[in-house]
């Protein structure tokens, strides 16, 4: 049911993503689009399935996304080794198992480069202590083979064997940073992309100075990486859980230079404008920073026209774009006070129509 996926065609579909991005961007001065690749095989380290009961069968199913069938799935070619093994393991370990397998409907995996693996299994019944015995042995036998963590959920309910969280390790350049990844919440999928677009994003950075503003920093993943090319960094984030572990990733790669604040960009903005006082600001002194780098990576929706307004006050923007149509809509505002000097291809999702782009603007003398 993979037939979209086809190492040996690899090369092939991505020169077609290149040549759609090409076209969606031929009104714009671009000199060249750098193109980094994704591994053909085993890229994803985030997955989750639904569960099928089938007498005394139990399987993980899909959903072919244009006919909505659901179909069998004993493996993910798309999804790690780490995730690979894991889902053969765990179906190995609670088909006759019944106070796990009972009223089990979902398995989501998150796994890291680093060898971490945290485990959510989703219920339609209450978990109870016998629920927690058992899961306890199946975390030893994980535990066995790799570091594994396990969360048990249910309605209004969320019992948690080891941590609710792994660490991941990632590789850029000649450093190593270390992040916080929360259960249900946003990272990177690809986390060799992610390296890649890390390094490209430090080295097209390397030596700036000034300082560094960030919208929807998430945990960090660019904040952390990047901090050691300006004198100061100020992120901002709406979710609670990601300015939590971005806090934590802070003091976890001991990082004094980088600070986090809870806010919307509408909202700092503006803070920026002298508009409104935040309690969240208390401490902040916003009129000292030196407006010089901005990076975005906003959700699909793109860039409010607030926010584009925000960010073109900005002598250099490093735009982050999961939807090259909306990136298009906010360039062909930004183009309007800044000029397009670098601009990148990521493949973070193989055999898809999606790519991400990465775009450094510049302010027009």
């Amino acid at each position: 049911m993979f037939s979209h996926i086809h190492p040996d065609r690899y090369e092939h579909q991505l020169s077609e993503k290149q040549e759609e991005m090409s076209a969606l961007f031929y009104n714009f001065d671009i000199k060249d689009m750098d193109l980094y690749r994704s591994e053909p095989l085993n890229y994803r380290l985030r997955a989750e399935f639904r569960v099928w009961h089938e007498g005394d069968d139990l399987y993980y199913i899909m959903f072919d996304s244009e006919t909505k069938q659901k179909f069998r799935v004993d493996q993910f070619p798309a999804a790690s080794i780490l995730i690979n093994n894991a889902m053969t393991t765990l179906i190995d370990q609670i088909r006759d198992n019944e106070v796990l397998r009972r009223k089990l409907f979902q398995v989501d995996f998150l796994s890291t480069l680093s060898g971490e693996l945290l485990i959510s299994m989703l219920y339609h019944k209450q978990l109870d202590e016998q629920w927690n015995k058992q899961a306890e042995v199946l975390l030893q036998h994980f535990n066995k083979i790799n570091p594994t963590n396990i969360i048990g959920r249910a309605r209004k309910q969320k019992v948690v064997l080891g941590k609710e969280y792994v660490t991941e390790s990632l590789t850029v350049g000649n450093d190593t940073y270390k992040y916080q990844q929360v259960e249900n919440s946003f990272t990177q999928p690809n986390g060799g992309v992610n390296q890649q677009m890390l390094l490209w994003a430090k080295q097209a950075t390397a030596g700036k100075g000034g300082d560094l503003i960030e919208l929807y920093c998430g945990n960090g993943n660019f904040s952390v990486a990047l901090a050691e090319n300006f004198d100061r960094v100020l992120g901002t984030e709406i979710s609670k859980s990601s300015v939590h572990s971005a806090q934590y990733n802070i003091k976890l790669n001991q990082i004094e230079n980088l600070h986090i604040v809870r806010m919307a960009s509408e909202e700092f903005s503006q803070a920026m404008n002298g508009e409104r006082n935040f309690r969240r600001l208390e401490g902040f002194d916003l009129t000292s920073y030196n407006y010089d780098t901005v990076l975005v990576d906003p959700p699909r929706a793109g860039l409010d026209p607030d926010s584009v307004e925000l960010v073109s006050r900005f002598n250099q923007i490093i735009y982050i774009s999961c939807n090259p149509n909306t990136l298009k809509d906010n360039l062909s505002e930004l183009v309007k006070t800044h000029a397009i000097e670098k601009f990148a291809l990521f493949d973070q999702f193989p055999y898809t129509h999606h790519i991400e782009c990465g775009v450094i603007l510049t302010k027009k003398k």
